[in-house]
């Protein structure tokens, strides 16, 4: 008899120890995932009403803050700005979760990250209301306004870096919404915002300054030059340029969108006039090995920005050379996100040495508790100093007699690069321009893409239309 009933006992032991084990390992290593389930609305409802941070722009400006509010949840979160900063805060959404730097440092904000234990613990013995720390930009307003304006309802997008430390001055996309919608403490009202912005076939959700990709065209000739230059040519190296040339293994020809001025031109007004064929020539000259090179030098195959999940640029693997041609002046498979041209003009202005970017300078405590600070980094040297001051000499000539006349602004003198991409034929071109200034001590290096302009075809062009928004950008930036 003893013996079932010690049986019996063993297995209730081991069922309880079992149990025990379980509920030990949920606490310990399930939490979060159970926490973070769409499921969980307590976990939610707790999280919304949180007493969350503010996010600042440069000169302690609030672009997300929060209110007390009198329903439920008790606290509003608020986007002061409406669409302007929305690219960088992201938005607070109850059913669709976070983006952006709402998303990235949700634990900050809320108050929940390790760093603020102690503060948490304060707060629960003092009974004082937790707040989440703060997350300092380096997002300055006058230049967010200037490329909001300037871009205006055209679709597209604009990236300003401070050339000597990586730091992002002005990030804008086009369309935009206002993540004030998405944050309300309706619910349903926010659903239909939400759905209604997720349906629009202009993709206004998109961040399209680091989170989207494009054809570069002419700007990627900035790459080519800096290329040929690291190869041995100077800036008066004389390259073919036919007014078409036949694309190595094919009977395709490449046309010239401009005149170059004959059948041999100089590297410097190759650049100057955008030529095609001369570019498509250097490339062959420089080989896909060294051109490959020279873009993952500059950045691209790599993600930057990863707080606002930024994704990489594209150099293309295993060209022929038809391929590698068009590759040379940013076509074929070749893919940029402006963030991304914004870095090479960055690189080029600040002597060859491309700095990390960065949107994110500080994090602070409550009580102004320096949690976080970053600190500028260099990324890589794509250039050698002579090497980069020969380009940006002939930047100057593109902006001061070439195709980017129509960036120049009085008293200052700036470098920039045109440039007009092919995509598909049903589609419009893009176009775009990177720049900086000024030439002799740069502070501000912008990339601009128009993707769909409300003109005819034929009068797309880089110059036309992007290089008037970068100058308002950096006008803006220079004066600030």
């Amino acid at each position: 008899m003893n013996g079932p009933i010690r049986r019996v006992a063993v297995v209730a032991m081991l069922m309880f120890g079992l149990l025990l084990a379980n509920g030990t390992y949920t606490v310990l290593f399930r939490q979060g995932p159970l926490d973070a389930m769409a499921q969980n609305r307590r976990v939610r409802d707790a999280e919304f009403a949180q007493n969350r941070g503010s996010i600042l722009a440069a000169g302690k400006l609030e672009i997300a803050t929060t209110m007390p509010s009198k329903d439920r949840f008790e606290y509003q979160r608020n986007y002061p700005g409406g669409s302007l900063y929305a690219p960088v805060t992201g938005y607070f959404s109850y059913d669709h979760a976070s983006t952006g730097l709402e998303n990235t440092y949700n634990a900050q904000l809320a108050g929940t990250a390790d760093s603020l234990f102690v503060r948490r613990m304060i707060d629960l013995a003092t009974d004082r209301t937790p707040e989440g720390a703060s997350v300092q930009t380096t997002i300055v307003p006058k230049m967010q306004e200037a490329a909001l304006t300037a871009l205006g309802r055209q679709k597209g997008a604009v990236v300003a870096l401070d050339p000597k430390t990586g730091a992002v001055l002005a990030l804008v996309t086009s369309p935009g919404f206002d993540p004030n919608t998405l944050a309300s403490h309706d619910v349903e009202k926010a659903d239909a915002a939400y759905d209604a912005l997720a349906a629009e076939s202009t993709r206004p959700l998109s961040n399209r300054g680091v989170r989207e990709i494009y054809p570069p065209g002419s700007t990627f000739k900035l790459v080519t030059a800096a290329a040929a230059l690291a190869d041995g040519k100077t800036p008066d190296s004389k390259v073919k340029s036919p007014e078409r040339l036949r694309l190595p293994g094919t009977s395709t020809y490449l046309p010239n969108s401009t005149r170059c001025g004959g059948t041999t031109i100089t590297m410097s007004r190759a650049l100057e006039v955008s030529c095609n064929t001369a570019f498509a020539n250097l490339g062959l000259e420089v080989g896909e090995d060294k051109l490959r090179k020279q873009a993952q030098l500059f950045g691209f195959d790599a993600r930057h920005l990863s707080d606002l999940g930024g994704v990489a640029s594209q150099f293309p693997d295993s060209l022929n050379d038809a391929q590698l041609a068009l590759s040379s002046i940013g076509q074929f498979d070749v893919a940029a996100s402006p963030l991304q041209m914004a870095m090479v003009s960055a690189a080029i202005a600040n002597d060859g040495v491309l700095m990390d970017p960065y949107v994110v300078s500080s994090v602070q405590a409550p009580d102004l508790t320096p949690l976080q600070t970053r600190k500028p980094r260099v990324l890589s040297t794509p250039m050698t100093p002579g090497n980069a001051e020969a380009l940006q000499q002939m930047m100057g000539r593109v902006v001061s007699q070439g195709t980017g006349s129509n960036a120049q602004i009085s008293g200052v003198e700036v470098g920039g690069k045109t440039g007009t991409a092919q995509s598909d034929p049903s589609r419009k071109p893009f176009a775009w321009f990177t720049s900086f200034a000024p030439l002799d001590d740069p502070q501000v290096a912008v990339a601009v893409i128009v993707e769909d302009a409300d003109i005819p075809r034929n009068d797309i062009a880089g110059g036309r239309l992007a290089a008037p928004i970068a100058r308002s950008v950096m006008q803006a930036g220079l004066s600030r």
